[in-house]
């Protein structure tokens, strides 16, 4: 299902590329926005074998309506999130979703959706909750201990993302490969490895040089 400007809350937010930042518009295609992520916020991880499960909150100044289509319509997704689908996640069923730099899609399945209210789907929980005019947004991601911090670090950038697009400031997507690139990357994924009394992958991104 695909939509090309019906949903109202975030359609007036503009095209991901426009930068309106300064009082003028430039496209973030050739002269990105600049962005550095903040500290580690305070993130837990639940610890079951190799398989960890983190547990991510993030306070939002936006009712739980607008932020519940920013995680589930296709159109709002690929501006913020580290991943694309090819179909709403917001009822139950099969989507294909490709995580960025992935080359294959995987069949996911939507096994809850109560809008505006509780989204699983995969490895993934949402829960959104109503404080004041805002929302508590919380994000359960079972992941491969491995690489928890980097996740952590991922979803950290990726929240910040779809703060500024909510707020009608967008920045480009920065996922994957694209994060691993920014300034400040290195610094926060070690800020989380401590935090979990988890290591750092082996390997570590050009970024970090």
């Amino acid at each position: 299902m695909h939509h090309s400007g019906s949903c109202a809350p975030l359609s007036a937010l503009g095209r991901i590329g426009d930068n309106r930042m300064d009082g003028k518009e430039t496209t973030n295609m050739t002269e990105p926005q600049p962005y550095a992520p903040g500290p580690a916020s305070a993130a837990q991880v639940e610890k079951h074998g190799d398989k960890w499960t983190l547990i991510l909150v993030r306070e939002l100044r936006h009712p739980p309506e607008k932020v519940w289509q920013a995680l589930t319509e296709p159109v709002h997704l690929r501006e913020w999130a580290p991943f694309e689908v090819d179909a709403s996640l917001g009822a139950v069923g099969t989507v294909n979703l490709t995580w960025a730099g992935r080359p294959q899609a995987l069949e996911t399945k939507v096994t809850r959706a109560e809008a505006p209210k509780v989204l699983e789907y995969g490895d993934m929980r949402w829960e959104l909750e109503a404080v004041g005019s805002g929302t508590r947004l919380t994000l359960w991601h079972s992941i491969d201990r491995r690489f928890v911090a980097w996740g952590a670090a991922g979803w950290h950038i990726s929240f910040d993302v779809l703060e500024r697009l909510l707020a009608g400031e967008p920045v480009r997507r920065i996922a994957g490969a694209d994060a691993m690139q920014i300034e400040g990357w290195q610094r926060l994924t070690v800020e989380y490895a401590k935090q979990f009394g988890a290591e750092l992958p082996k390997w570590p991104p050009k970024a970090a040089q």
